[in-house]
């Protein structure tokens, strides 16, 4: 979920760039920024599912 938020974040940053824009003095190097942190969180495993929901069923059959 994260990096998803973090590929609109870029994409709004490189749009801004185009146009030569800010956002209420919000640079595009910030949105670079925060993408980044976005994409940081994701690799580091915050915001991805939870380990109990792949810890459940472990392959065998019941008897």
């Amino acid at each position: 979920m994260l990096a998803i938020v973090a590929a609109i974040i870029f994409g709004i940053g490189f749009l801004m760039d185009l146009i030569g824009a800010q956002i209420a003095g919000i640079s595009n190097t910030s949105f670079i920024l925060l993408g980044l942190a976005l994409l940081a969180l994701h690799q580091a495993g915050i915001g991805t599912a939870s380990v109990r929901s792949y810890g459940g069923w472990r392959g065998r059959s019941r008897r």
